[in-house]
């Protein structure tokens, strides 16, 4: 019990500095700023990377094409090497309208990632707006949208204005993951932080991504980031790294339509990137799994331990009992505002741990998959090798 009780002191020390100072890394945040409409608005580009989203392209390009932007606004769509007819649906959805151009990406070169590539080909398609709006083929914008968001990057001189979308929530196993997947991401990359100048802390959302072209430029562009298979987090670190001002928030106005109907689907949307996340390094990853069994594993089974420990009498067992609930429910309590922000019960909240343990198998599955050659594995193909 004595070494229990140690442990649940240590998690519960672990959680009081989260709760209370780590960047609020729970709280959803106000969204965008107000701020007054721009008398004219900027040239703006929207470059969507897609590879076979023929069948998610109904619910997403129209709200894309259909914003009403106070300026010049254009969408790049860029087929990277389909073979469902995305390039020919695009086109169908836009109806001629010259809003949206269609390119066909060229032939990926050695040592670049996919998504950047294709990501890359729309840059070059784009010409010269002030801002490019990175965005994915799955996310859905509410109308205005592209205004708010340059309105917020010009109002408080932003080079880079990111937001996180709402994603999916219909199905039993989406339910459990996804808020979780997101809570996790601002633990790792507390959206406060990197929004607050002078922290080291960067990071941003791949499904909006607004950033001022010429900044872009000026930190490297994408050729800086050619290979990374996390391309958000890379290019908030770029821009960030270059002398740009970020910002990140959690949207209900962009929500991906991208379902994951099976445990399945959601473990490779994590199990792909997770090991790269760690640098690809066995220690970080021996690390992980130990910090997630002290912060997440130690705080219930303590708690449990200790309740029983004091239902028989055994000495000692009053430590791990209070140090592991209170830690329990400083845990729960960090994880509520997410489940609210996905209109779930504060209820399931206590059932992190559960959902931690499932996250700390596709980290290790992840390395499984690198070290048998499969890491990255995403719509066909697998990651660039690391130099």
């Amino acid at each position: 019990m004595v070494v229990l009780g140690v442990l649940a002191l240590a998690a519960l020390a672990g959680w009081l500095y989260l709760a209370l100072g780590h960047g609020r890394f729970w709280a959803p945040g106000p969204g965008l700023p107000d701020a007054p409409d721009p008398p004219a608005g900027p040239d703006v580009v929207a470059v969507v990377p897609a590879r076979d989203e023929a069948s998610v392209l109904p619910e997403t390009l129209p709200t894309l094409l259909e914003q009403h932007y106070p300026g010049r606004f254009r969408v790049v769509l860029v087929d990277d090497a389909s073979s469902d007819g995305t390039a020919e649906t695009a086109e169908r959805l836009a109806g001629g309208a010259p809003t949206l151009h269609v390119v066909r990406a060229r032939e990926r070169p050695g040592g670049w990632a996919g998504k950047v590539w294709a990501m890359a080909e729309g840059v070059r398609a784009a010409g010269e707006p002030e801002f490019l709006l990175f965005t994915d083929a799955d996310i859905a914008y509410a109308p205005g949208t592209v205004t708010r968001l340059v309105r917020a990057a010009l109002a408080d001189r932003r080079d880079l204005v990111s937001q996180m979308a709402t994603l999916r929530t219909r199905t039993g196993w989406e339910r459990v993951i996804v808020p979780a997947f997101v809570y996790f991401f601002a633990q790792l990359y507390p959206f406060r932080r990197v929004t607050r100048d002078g922290a080291r802390t960067a990071a941003a959302a791949g499904g909006c991504m607004l950033v001022r072209r010429e900044v872009l430029a000026r930190a490297g562009g994408l050729e800086a980031i050619s290979g990374a298979l996390i391309d958000d987090v890379a290019l908030g670190r770029l821009v960030k790294r270059g002398g740009g001002r970020c910002r990140l928030d959690l949207s209900r106005d962009v929500v991906s339509r991208r379902p994951y109907p099976h445990l399945s689907d959601l473990w490779t949307m994590v199990a792909r990137s997770a090991y790269v996340q760690l640098r690809r390094s066995p220690v970080l990853l021996a690390g992980t799994v130990l910090v997630l069994f002290l912060m997440y594993g130690v705080p219930p089974a303590a708690t449990l331990a200790g309740l029983t420990g004091l239902a028989v009498g055994v000495a000692d067992a009053a430590l791990p009992a209070t140090a592991g609930l209170l830690a329990w429910t400083i845990m729960a309590a960090t994880y509520t505002p997410m489940l609210r922000h996905y209109h779930l019960s504060p209820l399931r909240a206590p059932a992190l741990p559960l959902v931690a343990v499932l996250y700390a198998a596709m980290t290790v599955d992840s390395a499984r998959r690198h070290y048998a050659g499969k890491g990255g594995a995403w719509k066909g193909r697998t990651a660039p090798s690391p130099p």
